[in-house]
């Protein structure tokens, strides 16, 4: 109800000023499916891993994949808004650009729709695979459905990458139109691996004071998860950073303005906060045994990454349309509740009435007599 409602006030501010409303629901949207993407770039690599963290939160980490069909209905008020968002799409910039004539071979509508097919297509049939083999295991406890579950994880991983980094290239990159990085996807992929794992943290610490994760969860497997984090902040300080040096050192005129235009007037200080509080706070915290053994802190940590996680992707995508001006509409404060409030709805539905534990996976040794019930 708050996710309809919210999306409902937002429709209505699209009729008064439609490039706001597809610049806020871009940045929403994308912190949303990051979300879902990072649950099934997680689960594979639970399943090629077989580490004892990932059978607690596999469960969680199938529902939120599973709310990917969700994600392709919801991309499609973008289809709308190509023209707001891309000069790619608006035939007179592409008369009047060189470098978009050039580029108007790949970047055209019917080739774009057709690859957002695809995405869609490979990453909604990997977690349809993922989900009903390990659910199919639950019913029959058919021990080979453990090496389908691996050996489908592998060459998935590798079709998650190429597929997340030509969506990051299509749907952000693309917003400037001499803009260019080839590390571009890998930052959206640790992103998303990162939003997935502070996601996991809030749903388990939840579900572990109920149910049968209450039996399972102990302060190890929080520990485990709060590596997890603070390898992948390292490694998104890591990439942001190399990024940035190498595109500044090269001093290349087609790369340089990126960085300009989110280095002047108040984008200096988002920068800034950026780096204080997506790295080096949670960096230094995560270094702490105590607090990755502590469901409270962890969960405090997680969600201070989450909102920085939101923050990142409104720094990476509203200076291509405000360059050297902060600029914050209240849609871009309405469209993450809305299409928030719709896909946790669409997450705990999928959640509800399942197993929370695989029981019958023989890797899990895990799990007590006493939890084996449910």
């Amino acid at each position: 109800m708050v996710g309809v409602a919210a999306l409902l006030l937002c429709a209505a501010g699209a009729f008064a000023r439609p490039p706001e409303f597809f610049h806020a629901y871009l940045t929403a949207y994308l912190f949303w499916i990051g979300i879902a993407l990072g649950c099934l770039a997680i689960l594979m690599l639970h399943h090629l891993v077989s580490g004892k963290w990932g059978f607690v939160i596999q469960r969680l980490l199938e529902s939120g994949s599973r709310t990917l069909p969700l994600m392709a209905l919801l991309f499609v008020p973008l289809l709308f808004g190509l023209r707001d968002l891309y000069l790619w799409a608006r035939p007179e910039a592409v008369a009047a650009q060189a470098i978009l004539r050039h580029r108007q071979p790949y970047l055209n509508g019917p080739f774009f729709f057709g690859r957002l097919v695809v995405y869609f297509i490979v990453w909604i049939g990997l977690a349809f695979l993922l989900s009903k083999w390990s659910l199919e295991q639950d019913r029959t406890a058919a021990p080979d459905l453990t090496r389908r579950l691996r050996r489908l994880s592998g060459p998935g991983l590798i079709l998650y990458g190429l597929t997340v980094t030509f969506a990051a290239f299509d749907w952000v990159m693309t917003l400037g139109p001499q803009w260019h990085s080839t590390i571009f996807g890998a930052v959206f992929m640790v992103g998303q691996g990162l939003a997935a794992l502070c996601f996991m943290v809030l749903v388990s610490s939840w579900l572990a004071k109920r149910g049968p994760l209450a039996t399972v969860m102990s302060p190890q497997h929080f520990h485990d998860l709060g590596n997890l984090i603070l390898a992948f902040v390292m490694l998104w300080a890591y990439m942001a950073f190399s990024q940035y040096l190498i595109i500044w050192s090269g001093n290349l005129p087609d790369e340089i303005p990126w960085y300009v235009s989110r280095m002047a007037g108040g984008w200096l200080w988002v920068a800034m906060f950026l780096i204080a509080f997506h790295f080096a706070v949670p960096f230094l915290l995560l270094l702490s045994r105590a607090t990755k053994r502590r469901a409270g802190i962890l969960v405090g940590v997680a969600v201070g990454l989450l909102a920085m996680r939101l923050v990142d992707l409104f720094f990476i995508v509203v200076p291509a349309f405000h360059p050297g001006q902060i600029s914050i509409h209240w849609m871009d404060l309405l469209a993450p509740i809305g299409i928030g409030g719709i896909w946790l709805w669409a997450f705990l539905g999928q959640l509800r009435g399942k197993s929370l534990l695989p029981l019958h996976d023989p890797r899990f040794a895990g799990a007590p007599e006493q939890a084996r019930g449910v």
